[in-house]
């Protein structure tokens, strides 16, 4: 006779799949990495864009050569002074002469080998001497150099070039007058045009008659005489003032 009672495997519970908890722990790694990612993304900082390459250059724009000193005898327009200058210290200015045509103020030139002080012949060259003062006052000739030295001649300087070609940029009429050229004479140099005298003087070392009514004379040395016998070629006028 059949038993009516089911058999004992049919109410046990049937097993999970082996895989399932496999399929389980993948999906929660899953998760977590997603996690992790989107975690990174949030917090990490956007790195800009490249930047636009810059625009080429012009190749010739800075590669043309440097113009050429012109001769002694060209026209070119001479450099202006060097930048920067330093003017120098406010002076009281009295041009006024004493009887032997000086003016009162005095100009000191500080070299390496001494101090040269001289005076100007205002009244016999004003054009000069007031050019001349406002180059000093404007401090022009501070760190020029003497670029000539003529033992038993001259000495000259006043060029921001430093070779004898060069000046401020204003050209001086000629005041040629009947000063002589004594020993620490200053006059104006120039070129074979009478009216080219600038900003370059020079200090005769001894009398020199064959240059007088040729150059505009307008100082006289009146202290300091064993310094421009010093002066070598080179030599620094550290600061040109006014006392």
């Amino acid at each position: 006779m059949a038993s009516s009672a089911s058999s004992p495997q049919s109410n046990r519970p049937k097993k999970s799949p082996k895989w399932l908890p496999i399929v389980f722990l993948a999906v929660i790694v899953l998760l977590l990495l997603l996690g992790i990612a989107y975690s990174f993304r949030s917090t990490s900082v956007p790195v800009p864009p490249p930047s636009a390459p810059p625009a080429a250059s012009n190749p010739g724009a800075n590669n043309a050569a440097a113009s050429p000193l012109p001769s002694p005898s060209a026209s070119a327009s001479p450099l202006a002074s060097p930048s920067p200058t330093t003017p120098s210290s406010p002076s009281p200015l009295d041009l006024t002469v004493n009887t032997d045509g000086l003016s009162h103020s005095t100009i000191a030139i500080d070299t390496p080998r001494g101090i040269i002080r001289f005076k100007l012949y205002t009244n016999d060259a004003p054009e000069t001497v007031h050019r001349f003062v406002e180059l000093v006052q404007k401090g022009f000739y501070n760190g020029l150099t003497f670029h000539r030295v003529e033992p038993d001649f001259v000495i000259q300087g006043g060029d921001p070039q430093g070779t004898g070609r060069g000046g401020s940029g204003t050209k001086l009429k000629a005041e040629f007058n009947s000063r002589h050229h004594l020993e620490g004479t200053i006059a104006m140099a120039r070129t074979s045009d009478p009216n080219s005298a600038d900003s370059q003087f020079y200090i005769a070392l001894k009398p020199l008659p064959q240059l007088d009514n040729n150059y505009t004379v307008f100082g006289q040395v009146i202290e300091g005489l064993d310094v421009i016998h010093k002066i070598q070629v080179g030599d620094k006028m550290t600061s040109v003032r006014i006392e």
